[in-house]
């Protein structure tokens, strides 16, 4: 049923210098490293927690054939669980990203607006995720046409807390065969953590800036072969601004068992979520004198989510070889209301029943060849819809509203043949097909059905130079679907049952045709080193060309460069530091009085180090971080004229001691740029931004037993 009025929380009372600073902060944490620290440094009894920065699973056979992320012929970075207990993941899960060359992450503090990914210069759709294929668990996460999100296809990840994760690969552009509707810059594969032995029970408490506060329990248990983790989070804050704030509750629970050469597991997951966000404020006002903690039109927005699944996987046991086969079922409700002006808001409300399964074969001769073929099919079933409300209660008024019925299938092959002990080669490639109902209900008469398919070959190619050095190629395509507004037009806001409308039937989904070229290195006393130059195409990307009018016949190029550099002499101490270059960002054939260049950082650096010792009876970790995104180009005006926004700076510190079963942390987080925010809105009056505070902080204690 369709809430009228969500319950709203109550709310509380490129400069070089920062490039100078992350070299100076890496200096600072390695020079507290001991001279005669030992290589690998002994745990505290009851601990369980190893912390890197980045280890290096992403290397490790990549010159082998495999089905695995980390031997695809391109840039791939992997997270693990131990890494991410190091970084101040905050009020947002997308955090988890921060250290992945090239990517932004984005922690605005709008409530559960789904998680800010970006990188190789896609934005289309927001900050959302869009463009990103995301999958966990073998479950695509991607919403398409979602009205109560931010547009076609962004993931929401908010039910997930970082007890749940095990492992994270970022797979750079669309090499990857294994999933298809929206990748296009790329690929994101999260796995989940197993009870037992792989994961300790714990259970924690976080207090952090502005009324943050975090509670969670792990259960991890094995009883009669059977492995169970239990993951329960409750998270509350009030937000930095005015009228913002979020509640949110997760519960995870997932049984998992190995029955002869297969492992066999069964999840099932709870979020609820309710939240407020206070929109955005304008620079130049805010540069006039406009308090920061504001809210926009002085009517903060609100939301609600909720999403029940049920997962069911089958993998093989022991290395790579044998079948596979993913079904899943979920229950997914959100919805987001922004303001619009001091009375109004826009009312976006998805209400979606989903399910799907995957299944598929791997074929591995020894190092040498492996050949993965498998099938996928996703339904979608629900409302989703955009209102007018004025004073916080509903109008007759819709910008959208439709029933939808997606259905989706695609069949893929991936393999990998070394022709020479140094060469490997790899092809792989899927066929997607899209078949949707589409009731309009605003426009009758633009209710349609739609057929879509496409094709999308992959090829690549690693050469091992030298042991220590690798070169690699590929040349693939990826694609994004088109979005049910675009194939039904739902013209002006309006009532329901009104005339006209517009069928784009004819549109077919959007393609790139992405080029990499890349090499990774081992160099002595521990320094590792990888690069990439990307360049992508896109000859029929969805524009609208007039009114209601949705074609394929945009034309946008991306292209651009990213270095990866770490040193780890010993277990003792870490350190990175990373640059994405984007080089070209921009639409070819822009519409008249629009600008030509997409609102994409055109520098992304991020640095940082990780020194651990033994002090006293316990174990220290100290971890820094920054990150740096500067030139971000956008339009204002009347006509448009070209300005940057702000460069964004974001210092990140955590410290944390194990000492018994006890582990203790500190961590603070400062951005020190004055209006700054790592995502902004260009406007015709000028740039809209979401400040944030330039100070914040918090502590945390987790038990382990």
């Amino acid at each position: 049923m369709l809430p009228s009025v969500l319950r709203l929380p109550r709310p509380p009372a490129l400069s070089l210098r920062p490039v100078h600073r992350a070299v100076l902060l890496i200096c600072a944490l390695g020079s507290a490293a001991p001279a005669n620290a030992a290589a690998d440094l002994p745990a505290p009894a009851g601990d369980t927690q190893v912390v890197e920065i980045r280890g290096s699973k992403e290397d490790d056979g990549r010159a082998a054939a495999s089905a695995r992320a980390r031997a695809l012929p391109g840039t791939v970075s992997a997270i693990t669980a131990q890494e991410i207990a190091t970084l101040n993941l905050g009020r947002d899960i997308s955090n988890i990203f921060r250290r992945v060359p090239g990517v932004v992450a984005n922690n605005i503090d709008q409530g559960d607006t789904g998680n800010g990914f970006r990188m190789r210069g896609f934005a289309t759709q927001g900050t959302h995720g869009a463009d990103t294929a995301i999958s966990i668990d073998g479950v695509p996460q991607n919403i398409p046409s979602s009205q109560g999100g931010a547009g076609h296809g962004p993931a929401f990840l908010e039910w997930m807390s970082a007890d749940m994760i095990d492992t994270v690969d970022v797979v750079k552009g669309p090499v990857s065969a294994l999933y298809g509707d929206q990748n296009r810059a790329g690929s994101v594969f999260i796995a989940t953590r197993e009870g037992g032995a792989a994961t300790p029970s714990s259970a924690a408490l976080t207090l952090d800036s502005h009324g943050g506060r975090r509670g969670s329990l792990t259960l991890s248990g094995e009883y009669a072969n059977v492995r169970s983790l239990l993951v329960a989070e409750r998270y509350r804050s009030d937000g930095f601004r005015h009228g913002g704030g979020n509640d949110r509750e997760n519960l995870f629970w997932k049984l998992s068992t190995t029955i002869g050469d297969g492992l066999y597991s069964l999840r099932a997951s709870y979020y609820r979520s309710d939240y407020a966000g206070a929109g955005y404020l304008s620079l130049p006002a805010l540069q006039a004198g406009l308090d920061p903690h504001s809210v926009q039109f002085n009517l903060p927005g609100f939301g609600a989510a909720q999403r029940t699944s049920l997962v069911f996987k089958r993998a093989p046991a022991r290395g790579e070889a044998g079948w596979f086969a993913t079904v899943y079922a979920e229950d997914f409700e959100r919805s987001r209301a922004i303001a619009t002006s001091a009375s109004g808001h826009t009312f976006g409300y998805d209400d979606r029943s989903i399910g799907g399964a995957r299944a598929g074969h791997t074929w591995v001769v020894g190092d040498r060849a492996v050949l993965t073929v498998g099938a996928d099919t996703r339904r979608d079933k629900g409302d989703a819809l955009r209102r007018q409300y004025l004073l916080r209660q509903p109008t007759a008024n819709y910008v959208n509203n439709q029933q939808l019925d997606l259905l989706t299938y695609g069949a893929f092959v991936q393999g990998q043949y070394r022709i020479l002990p140094t060469v490997k080669l790899h092809a792989g490639a899927r066929y997607d097909r899209f078949d949707y109902d589409l009731v309009n209900r605003k426009l009758p008469a633009a209710s349609t059905g739609y057929e879509g398919s496409v094709l999308t070959p992959k090829y690549g190619a690693i050469w091992t130079v030298l042991p220590d050095l690798e070169l690699f190629a590929n040349v693939a395509q990826g694609l994004r679907s088109p979005a049910a507004e675009q194939i039904s037009a739902s013209g002006s806001p309006g009532p329901l049952g009104a005339a006209g409308g517009r069928v784009n039937a004819a549109i077919d989904p959007s393609k790139v045709r992405s080029h990499d070229i890349g090499l990774n290195a081992k160099v002595a006393g521990g320094w590792r080193l990888a690069g990439a130059l990307y360049a992508i195409g896109n000859d029929d990307d969805i524009v609208n060309s007039a009114p209601d009018v949705f074609v394929a016949s945009g034309q946008t190029t991306r292209r651009g460069l990213e270095v990866d550099v770490r040193y780890q002499p010993d277990n003792t101490f870490s350190a990175s530091l990373s640059y994405g270059r984007i080089l070209r960002a921009r639409l070819d054939n822009p519409a008249p009085g629009a600008g030509a260049l997409l609102s994409v950082p055109a520098h992304t650096w991020k640095a940082g180090a990780q020194h651990r010792s033994v002090i006293g009876a316990g174990r220290l970790t100290v971890n820094g971080d920054v990150y740096v995104s500067a030139r971000n180009p956008y339009y204002s005006g009347t006509p448009s004229v070209r300005r940057d926004m702000p460069t964004f700076v974001r210092y990140d510190v955590k410290a944390s001691y194990d000492i018994g079963r006890f582990q203790g942390a500190l961590f603070a987080t400062l951005q020190p740029h004055r209006f700054a925010s790592d995502i902004a809105y260009g406007t015709a009056a000028g740039l809209l931004v979401s400040t944030v505070p330039r100070a914040q902080g918090g502590a945390s204690l987790r038990y382990f037993f």
